[in-house]
């Protein structure tokens, strides 16, 4: 093993902002749940996105279980999800003791494949069985095509979920993430292009699905001067010091996300002549905030497989990742119905992500770029 720093994926890129901002919880004792910043925060953040209504809470993952409360999902119900995303896109589903049923991803995107949830929808529209819901994931920091997807959910009266988790600030035909479905996602987690070291949020355009979420996350309590509750609530609200850390995030976005989408340009010059290697395209419609440089790479063209070239990053103390695994071919998940799946089982054996951090030296490229080269060159 190298004796290198190791480098990380996608490491936090904090600035003096968001310590100015949690020095001013401090001081004004303000730590507990509730405070200024977490109102300042949803405001923001609904200012920067054009969502009408936000709520913090203390991840994505139960940012995705409000969203499926709010839609009353009920045991035993249909839930049409993408397949190749992050697990926690569809554990709340299992919360629910609802099922759900994968969709393959589409070459275009990466993400879930418009013609195959139209086909899903009419099929189960004739069935008479429509799902509770559609759970589209945005991956990567790149946009669903959503214009077709919407429609087909249009058509048969199906809510959509949005799961921006990994694109705050991406965008589509020049609308934020996040704002497409009925209820948004976004995840602040560590290794977020904006994080509050953990946290997440729900986003949508109906204030009163907001609000309802916001009782939901405090307890489910009523608004009366004891402690009285009536329904089963949840802790999932963010505090007032993570939402200082996010507010100052949210100023710096903007310069995050340029940085990222220049590393990945520089990564695509400085490696794009590799025979077999692919990276991830962005459609004319669509702008991704490269929260991660993600790539393919063909063995029958490059001599080489996704597994050495990470094997070779790792020996250099490098942390590099494979795309997700599809949902489908989770332990946790065996035995769900999937429709289609090829593409996404394609794009977990061949792809993998590089650092992509929007804090990354020129040092740390070049050690990255060299690592990878030189495992080619040893194919």
């Amino acid at each position: 093993m190298s004796q290198s720093p190791r480098l990380y994926l996608s490491p936090p890129d904090l600035g003096t902002e968001e310590q100015r901002f949690v020095a001013e919880a401090f001081a004004s004792n303000w730590v507990a749940p509730a405070g200024p910043h977490l109102a300042a925060f949803e405001r923001e953040m609904c200012a920067a996105s054009g969502a009408v209504a936000a709520v913090a809470v203390s991840s994505g993952t139960a940012a995705l279980h409000l969203a499926l409360r709010l839609l009353e999902l009920q045991p035993g119900d249909e839930v049409l999800c993408s397949t190749f995303t992050f697990v926690g896109t569809a554990n709340p589903i299992l919360y629910e003791r609802a099922r759900p049923v994968f969709i393959d991803a589409e070459r275009a995107t990466w993400n879930l494949d418009p013609a195959l949830l139209a086909a899903a929808l009419e099929e189960r529209a004739r069935r008479g069985r429509l799902p509770r819901a559609v759970i589209v994931a945005d991956i990567y920091g790149l946009c669903a095509d959503w214009d077709p997807l919407l429609a087909a959910a249009a058509r048969h009266g199906v809510p959509v979920i949005e799961d921006a988790a990994e694109a705050v600030g991406a965008t589509y035909r020049g609308r934020w993430a996040g704002t497409f479905g009925r209820i948004g996602v976004y995840s602040f987690n560590g290794n977020k292009i904006l994080t509050t070291s953990g946290g997440g949020m729900v986003v949508s355009a109906d204030r009163s699905l907001v609000e309802r979420a916001h009782k939901l996350a405090t307890q489910a309590r009523e608004p009366v001067a004891h402690y009285e509750h009536a329904e089963l609530g949840f802790n999932y609200r963010l505090s007032n010091v993570l939402a200082g850390i996010g507010r100052g995030q949210l100023l710096g976005l903007a310069a995050r996300i340029e940085r990222r989408r220049a590393l990945f340009d520089r990564y695509r010059a400085a490696l794009g002549d590799l025979p077999g290697v692919e990276f991830r395209p962005e459609p004319a419609h669509a702008r991704s905030t490269r929260w991660l440089t993600c790539l393919l790479i063909d063995p029958a063209a490059g001599g080489l497989d996704r597994d050495t070239v990470l094997a070779a990053l790792e020996a250099d103390n490098i942390e590099a990742r494979p795309l997700w695994k599809p949902l489908h071919c989770q332990p946790l998940y065996h035995g769900c119905e999937c429709i289609g799946g090829a593409v996404a089982e394609d794009l977990f054996n061949r792809g993998l992500c590089l650092p992509s951090g929007s804090g990354m030296t020129e040092t740390e490229f070049e050690r990255v770029v060299h690592i990878v080269r030189q495992a080619f060159q040893r194919a």
